[in-house]
């Protein structure tokens, strides 16, 4: 049995001044947060009791707590041996703070208690939402308000400034005794804190230098040094000793110099001054219209130093261009929390306020409901929130007649259609204004078919598009004529005029029938499929009929015969296998066909895990409804999100002049001359990186980090690159290694900097990436700002890197 020692009884004067300590810590950092004295904050940092929400027979009541650092949680824990690491969560982990009964948990498990008391913690990772009741409706607006401003200012703060946050904050973790010094081996223990091995000669180089008084121990003005020598950037400081006088100062025509020369700035006359009014914090450098080397660090941590084009963070590309000439972001299954078997199924997928059916089981599979996972937990991908803009809903009947939402022949859970149309309904705009397609399986009858047609009409109402925009009856309408409204892919009554046109009397008919769930290869659903007896026919409703306008579904018979033509609203989906075979033995005839038809592609049927395939080959023949996975994270997701970044996140990227082309002769296996732009060499040089993350959290462990750069776009392009490994130094590694690509076609191309924490025995562990198109690089000295996993931005984890791009010969 494992000891326990004791720490020795503190005398109340100890626990006095520790407390008084304890408080001016926080005050300082509700000032750096620029929160000083609010009312909110200090009662966080008291903290206070919540009922925490599991389920309907576990309600129990915990403790929590703001700390000190303004940046942490912590939460009373009743399970024995619990660590202390495992009791406390980051703000910076916090996705969203949302009021009321609005997760799956408070509406199941809390609709007795008033929506004023409740509130849930949405996690950016896939922990488990954290559903809570307050006491009083004050003490739920207290921790609401609190947090939202602690996340809106932390996020507004610069990366210096978070730096500094961190640093501090590590400080005194290390201060174990909380005396406000740091001794020789509390120095070498924050050293192992943030990502660096040291050994013990030079830890106590460094101590010794600081240690002005030589009292054994670093205080005040000591540790503010030993601070400056471990955030020094001396990388930065050689570029900025190049443009600067011997005073430190870099004069604004100076900084012109450097923004024109170096970092490739057409406007560096304009961009000049402002930065230095925007990033320069020595008032007498900003009254003389120059930079210090703080001001020039600052600018090359903001948005103006990112490797990605500020200008593309807002929509900028042509947008009034036919549907089809864009790459749509589109989620495949967007209902699925987990793998496609037995995950659970979740409105969350979509963002909204969900609502789970006490008894759903599906009339076609004779399953029980007690066998099926719940509906949570629910905290991967949320499809519209990452700017998806066209969603998958997979339809079968329910039970009182209302349709139900699944993966059918499997044992995901079901959510009911009407909660699914009104997430739609609720969160379709928030990030993009631009139309939101919704894909629709249907396997209902034809009553239940009514009920969806009768569902979408009431519940979207003016956003639901039933008849042609502006009487276009020839072409798709743009994305901006479409702008705030959705659309309805679906099957059409074969003998109805055509959907442009108008309708006419037939309540119902055989349509074909795509069932893509039938694909999937797995026995057990090879089984029910089997005992269904599925038919390739469906009954379709005319009710449905009617509200699909644009986006007809047919089964694809071949490329279009130039003398007689599908009308352009009728569009087909592929398997990935069927079109990447398309892809490779007819790209160019593909190309043709995606200038006029939309067409939808989504994932093999033997990825029942909810894996991804690569979108890149697919979008390099003009593919626009590339459907992923976004639940399941990884190179292909990456990529995915990567590339709609661009154009303000909207979700649509206009397809590349050549691929919009009817006369083209583009093939992205064949790459020949052609008027797909000029060739482009890219040189870039990872120098440095900053702050990179802990993979093992273990107390000894270093990462060992190294970088691998990826070229994704046509085969002639693809490549792949990568660092040494910097050996024990997570904190600020440096490389200072070049590396050349050749480019062939720099419209189709996409950059993606992976940091990897290097292992010899086993795979090495992923620490962070990030991947954007070639075509929004910038050049220059840029920091990269990492992302996690999930997608989500680490606070100051960054690489520093120099881009140049020439025209290749």
């Amino acid at each position: 049995m494992q000891c326990i020692r004791r720490q020795p009884k503190r005398t109340a004067s100890q626990e006095n001044i520790l407390l008084e300590q304890s408080r001016r810590v926080a005050a300082l950092n509700g000032i750096r947060l620029g929160l000083k004295d609010d009312k909110d904050l200090k009662f966080l940092l008291k903290g206070s009791h919540l009922l925490k929400v599991k389920s309907s027979s576990w309600r129990k009541e915990r403790f929590y707590k703001l700390q000190e650092d303004c940046k942490t949680i912590w939460q009373e824990s009743k399970k024995v041996l619990r660590s202390p690491e495992s009791q406390i969560f980051s703000i910076e982990d916090i996705r969203d703070v949302r009021s009321g009964h609005k997760t799956e948990g408070m509406e199941k498990y809390a609709k007795d208690v008033p929506e004023y008391r409740c509130f849930s913690i949405i996690f950016k990772d896939q922990r488990k939402n954290l559903d809570l009741i307050a006491s009083s409706e004050d003490d739920a607006n207290h921790w609401i308000a609190g947090l939202g401003k602690i996340i809106a200012h932390s996020n507004s703060m610069n990366q210096k400034q978070k730096l500094q946050h961190w640093i501090h904050t590590c400080l005194r973790k290390a201060d174990k005794n909380k005396d406000n010094k740091m001794s020789l081996k509390e120095l070498k223990d924050f050293l192992k804190e943030v990502n660096i091995e040291v050994d013990d000669y030079h830890a106590k180089k460094i101590f010794q230098h600081c240690d002005k008084s030589k009292t054994e121990a670093l205080e005040d003005d000591e540790i503010e040094e030993f601070y400056k020598i471990l955030t020094e950037r001396k990388e930065i400081d050689s570029i900025f000793q190049m443009y600067s006088d011997p005073e430190g100062f870099m004069s604004c025509q100076n900084l012109v110099r450097f923004l024109y020369e170096i970092q490739q700035e057409e406007d560096a006359v304009v961009a000049a001054p402002a930065l230095i009014q925007r990033y320069e914090p020595n008032e007498r450098a900003k009254r003389g219209n120059a930079m210090t080397k703080d001001g020039f660090l600052m600018y090359l941590l903001s948005d103006e130093g990112n490797i990605f084009n500020p200008s593309h963070r807002k929509v900028y590309q042509d947008m009034t261009q036919p549907l089809s000439h864009y790459l749509v972001s589109s989620s495949h299954n967007t209902y699925l929390m987990e793998d496609q078997i037995t995950g659970p199924s979740s409105t969350e997928a979509y963002i909204s306020l969900p609502r789970q059916h006490p008894c759903l089981v599906c009339p076609h599979l004779e399953m029980e409901q007690k066998v099926q996972k719940p509906t949570g937990p629910f905290f991967v991908s949320r499809a519209l929130t990452k700017g998806c803009r066209c969603v998958e809903l997979d339809c079968w009947d329910g039970p009182n007649s209302e349709p139900v939402i699944y993966h059918g022949y499997t044992l995901t859970s079901k959510i009911l259609f009407s909660d699914v149309i009104k997430a739609i309904k609720n969160y379709a705009f928030k990030t993009s204004p631009y139309p939101v397609i919704i894909s629709l399986e249907n396997h209902c009858s034809v009553e239940q078919q009514k009920v969806m047609a009768q569902h979408m009409t009431t519940i979207l109402q003016d956003m639901l598009l039933v008849a042609p925009v502006d009487g276009n009856k020839s072409q798709f309408p743009s994305p901006e004529q479409l702008k705030g409204k959705i659309l309805v892919k679906g099957k059409k009554l074969s003998r109805q005029e055509d959907p442009v046109n108008g309708n006419n009397n037939l309540e119902a008919e055989d349509v074909s029938d795509e069932d893509e769930a039938a694909e999937i290869e797995d026995e057990s659903v090879k089984t029910k499929v089997e005992q269904k007896g599925k038919s390739d026919t469906l009954k379709l409703a005319k009710e449905l009929s009617d509200i699909v306008v644009y986006c007809k579904s047919v089964h694809f018979e071949g490329f279009d015969d130039p003398n007689h033509p599908r009308a352009f609203y009728e569009m087909s989906s592929f398997s990935e296998s069927k079109a990447l075979k398309l892809a490779q033995e007819s790209g160019t005839s593909f190309i043709h066909h995606n200038i006029r038809h939309l067409s939808r592609i989504y994932p093999a049927g033997w990825r029942t895990d909810s894996s991804n395939y690569s979108p890149v080959d697919l979008w390099n023949v003009g593919c626009q409804i590339v459907a992923l996975n976004f639940q399941t994270a990884g190179t292909e997701m990456d990529v995915y999100q990567g590339r709609f970044q661009d154009n303000g996140f909207s979700g649509y990227v206009l397809k590349p002049e050549f691929l919009r082309d009817e006369q083209t002769k583009f093939n992205p296996k064949s790459i020949t001359e052609g008027t797909w732009g000029t060739k482009k060499k890219l040189l870039l040089k990872i120098i440095s990186g900053q702050q990179l993350p802990k993979v093992n959290k273990s107390k000894n462990s270093i990462v060992d980090p190294k970088v691998t750069i990826e070229i994704h776009g046509v085969q002639q392009d693809n490549n792949k690159k990568q660092t040494k490994v910097i050996e024990n130094n997570g904190f600020n590694p440096n490389w200072n290694e070049e590396f050349t690509f050749d480019i062939e076609v720099p419209a189709l191309a996409l950059v993606r900097f992976v940091v990897e924490d290097f292992d010899m025995s086993t795979k090495n562990d992923f620490i962070g990436q990030y991947t954007l198109p070639f075509t929004s690089l910038k050049q220059g000295y840029r920091h990269i700002h990492l992302l996690t996993k999930n997608g989500d931005p680490y606070s100051s984890s960054t690489l520093f890197v120099y881009v140049s791009i020439q025209d290749s010969d």
